[in-house]
């Protein structure tokens, strides 16, 4: 009776905890443009990559504005362009 309550009791809460994680507030996903377009914004959003770059560095604001940085850097030295990835 013990292990019957004990599961029961670890279904009940489950959807809790599972559902914590969908309502979570998502992040608008910028792309490069917007980014080369945004100076305070890109600033704002490199800082918060490299401050958690673990869980972050990987996510597609991250990559968009670093992206943008690299394309601005390079342009402004006359360098190569770097586009945007496009999905297939």
């Amino acid at each position: 009776m013990k292990k019957f309550t004990f599961v029961l009791a670890l279904v009940s809460a489950l959807p809790v905890v599972v559902g914590c994680e969908k309502n979570k507030p998502s992040e608008v996903v910028q792309n490069v443009d917007w980014y080369k377009a945004h100076n305070k914004e890109r600033a704002e959003m490199l800082a918060k990559c490299n401050a958690n770059p673990g869980e972050l560095a990987a996510t597609p604001n991250c990559v968009n504005a670093s992206r943008a940085a690299s394309a601005i850097t390079w342009g402004a030295k006359g360098g190569i362009s770097v586009e945007p990835l496009k999905a297939n």
